[in-house]
C-alpha cells in the first residue's frame, strides 16, 4: 500500500499540484496524497486539490485573542485531521506558519518542507528578496525535516540555481519553483524506497 501524505498549503498550491501529478504520473513511487490542508480560505490551492480528486480542507487559526491558545487549538485540528485519514508523511509546501513544538513532535521525522533558498542561507518568508538584497550570484531550493525552528532541520537535498542580474523576486521564484517541482517528489521517493521493504 501506498504510504498516506498529507500536504500543508497556504496559497497558490503549484509545489502541491505538482506533487500529486507526480504521484499520479508514477503509481509505483509508493506515495499517495490523502489530504491537502490550508490554513487560509479560498486559496487556489484548495481548488486545485479538489480538481486532482484528493480531500482538500480549510482550517483557519480560531478566533482566539491569546495567540499561544490560537496556535495550540489551530494544530489539534490539524493533528486531528491528519490522523482520521491515517496520514504517515506530513508535507509542508508553501506552508506559511511555524509549527509550535506541539504538532513538530508528534510527527517528527516524518514532517518535510521545501524552501525556496540553499539552506542554511536565507531562512524565512522573504527569502527571495533576502537573496537579490544580498547580491550572491547562485540560490535555489532545500528539502529538510522540520524541526520547531525557523527552516533549521537537517537539509536532505538541494539544487542550485542562478541569479542573474536584474532579477526580480518573481523572475527568480519562477526559475526556482521549476527546481521545487522536481525536488521534492524525488526527495519524497528517496526516502519512501528506503522505507519500504525490498522485495527478493
Amino acid at each position: 500500500m501506498p504510504i498516506r501524505c498529507a500536504i500543508l498549503i497556504s496559497g497558490s498550491g503549484s509545489g502541491m499540484e505538482a506533487m500529486i501529478q507526480h504521484q499520479k504520473a508514477n503509481p509505483s513511487c509508493g506515495h499517495e496524497t490523502v489530504l491537502v490542508i490550508s490554513d487560509q480560505p479560498g486559496v487556489m490551492g484548495l481548488e486545485r486539490a479538489s480538481s486532482l480528486g484528493v480531500d482538500a480542507r480549510c482550517i483557519p487559526l480560531p478566533q482566539i485573542e491569546n495567540r499561544s491558545e490560537r496556535r495550540a487549538q489551530h494544530e489539534a485540528m490539524v493533528h486531528e485531521a491528519l490522523q482520521s485519514k491515517g496520514v504517515e508523511l506530513v508535507l509542508l509546501s508553501g506552508y506559511m506558519r511555524l509549527l509550535t513544538p506541539y504538532l513538530v513532535s508528534r510527527w517528527a521525522p516524518h514532517l518535510l518542507n521545501i524552501h525556496p533558498s540553499l539552506l542554511p542561507a536565507f531562512p524565512g518568508a522573504h527569502a527571495h528578496k533576502d537573496v537579490l538584497a544580498s547580491g550572491v550570484s547562485v540560490s535555489g531550493c532545500t528539502v529538510h525535516h522540520v524541526d520547531e525552528g525557523m527552516d533549521s532541520g537537517k537539509v536532505l537535498a538541494q539544487r542550485r540555481v542562478p541569479v542573474f542580474p536584474g532579477d526580480t523576486e518573481s523572475s527568480l521564484a519562477k526559475r526556482v519553483k521549476i527546481e521545487e517541482h522536481t525536488l521534492y517528489p524525488s526527495v519524497v521517493d528517496h526516502i519512501i524506497q528506503q522505507t519500504l521493504p525490498q522485495e527478493n
